[in-house]
């Protein structure tokens, strides 16, 4: 019985193989569609592959990169995480999701990331690229270099937040080499892709990732998000000592891409006994790239159809077309294995995303220098009164709308954070945290969110008065990158 074990195998691989081959054959995949990839985040082993070397439009994902040099940096002992960075006009004047900062503020490079990375701020990362790079231009030949030597063939970076711009692309491969990267060469500063909240002054905001707080083990990364490149996530989860890597690219809401990334994972974790089932994909950075363009998922993403203006803190399920069908893939599909009935899903994968998060006590940010104890609390308490300041209203100034401008959460920007009611008594206890960077009395923030989101809102040049026809407009183009 032994001797017809190895025919038996040989003839289910190839069955299995045959079968994968008559399907992509005769049901060919939308290129448009998304792209998935799910890979070993130690060994780079391959486990799912769909589109996975298509190029896209990476939205806010591209602060990975940004984060990643940053905390190189660090490392090699070029800059501190208590390295005081200046808000500039530039960083300013981003499109939301933005933590709205006036020129001249000061923060540190750890409060800078924090708010990068959980509320995907397109001002500090700004702030991060021109107090590194020198400005923007310089800071993206820094990411440039560093793609290159990480071999990401099909990235190139134009800014360090992933607002559009052309020729800013990637793939969901390359971004699986980045994030294997991240977490091989900065161990010591995981702790920046799964903080699962801040606080900043009295606002809370928790991160856009929903896996983290809710998925098993989900420790890890980060959202993207503009109407060419539909919802973005790279998200890493692990479970008894193995850490895995899900890249989803073009999903149709919010919560979409979170639950194609738990049902990525949930299959991972699932098949281990079965690998010798299933034809080897190799390693991520074996891969071959597709030379194409990036789709363009603009009409599909903020079209009229859509009800509610499209964002990257999106709570919907499912975005529906115009016909009100929904796509399978867009998340509300039960946690599946690829060997059917192996073992039912405790919940839905749909069902553990719409859950509450785990309760947890938010990371404290706040302008300034590095400080403790009571000068943090004289810091934090300074941030929400500043925020407390009544908004002078003037007349509105009439600016252009960019069309793509939907950074990491357009809508986030116009009203406040889910949590902002919080009481001015625990804003100003905040808990330490790892890598608490604290601010200095004498520079007081200024961030006046309202006031600076409501002219952000607009687009990312609020200081410039649109013509009057130019706000009505649509693009002639799709805008290649998001924030």
């Amino acid at each position: 019985m032994h001797a017809f074990r190895p025919l038996l195998r040989k003839s289910l691989f190839n069955l299995f193989a045959a079968t994968l081959a008559v399907g992509a054959l005769v049901v060919p995949r939308a290129v448009n569609a998304e792209a998935l990839l799910l890979i070993e985040a130690d060994s780079g082993k391959v486990l799912q592959a769909e589109n996975a070397t298509i190029p896209w439009y990476p939205a806010s994902v591209t602060k990975i990169m940004t984060a990643y040099v940053t905390l190189k940096a660090v490392k090699d002992g070029k800059i501190t995480l208590d390295t005081l960075l200046t808000v500039s006009p530039t960083a300013a004047s981003q499109s939301p999701s933005k933590m709205g900062l006036r020129p001249g503020t000061q923060l540190t490079v750890d409060n800078a990331l924090k708010m990068m990375m959980v509320k995907s701020a397109n001002d500090m990362a700004v702030v991060l690229a021109e107090g590194l790079g020198g400005s923007i231009d310089g800071f993206s030949v820094m990411m440039n270099d560093t793609a290159k030597k990480l071999g990401m063939t099909q990235t190139n970076y134009v800014n360090p937040n992933g607002l559009p711009a052309d020729g800013h692309v990637t793939s969901a491969r390359d971004l699986g080499i980045l994030a294997r990267s991240f977490l091989r060469d900065l161990p010591e500063y995981e702790y920046f892709v799964h903080i699962p909240a801040i606080r900043f002054g009295k606002r809370i905001t928790p991160n856009f990732n929903k896996l983290i707080g809710r998925y098993p083990g989900a420790d890890g990364f980060k959202t993207g998000f503009i109407c060419a490149s539909g919802y973005n996530l790279v998200a890493s989860a692990t479970r008894n000592g193995r850490r895995l890597i899900a890249v989803v690219l073009g999903a149709n809401s919010g919560t979409a891409r979170a639950v194609k990334a738990a049902q990525l994972l949930e299959r991972g974790f699932s098949q281990d006994n079965l690998s010798w089932l299933r034809p080897s994909l190799g390693t991520v950075e074996n891969l071959v790239p597709v030379d194409a363009s990036p789709p363009n998922l603009r009409e599909e993403m903020c079209g009229g159809h859509r009800k509610h203006p499209a964002s990257d803190d999106d709570d919907a399920l499912i975005a529906t077309n115009g016909s009100g069908s929904t796509s399978l893939t867009g998340g509300e599909a039960k946690v599946t294995f690829f060997t059917a009935g192996l073992q039912p899903p405790l919940m839905k994968a749909s069902d553990l995303m719409a859950s509450a998060a785990e309760a947890v006590e938010p990371v404290v940010v706040y302008t300034g220098p590095t400080r403790t104890g009571a000068a943090l609390v004289a810091a934090v308490a300074a941030d929400a009164d500043q925020q407390a300041t009544p908004k002078v209203r003037g007349k509105k100034s009439r600016v252009a709308k960019k069309p793509d401008a939907g950074s990491e959460a357009k809508t986030a920007a116009a009203k406040p954070d889910a949590t902002a009611k919080s009481d001015a008594k625990s804003a100003a206890k905040p808990a330490a945290s790892k890598h608490a960077a604290a601010r200095p009395a004498e520079n007081k923030p200024v961030a006046n969110k309202p006031a600076a989101d409501k002219a952000a809102a607009s687009g990312d040049q609020a200081a410039k008065p649109a013509k009057p026809k130019a706000a009505t407009k649509p693009a002639s183009k799709p805008a290649p990158n998001n924030s």
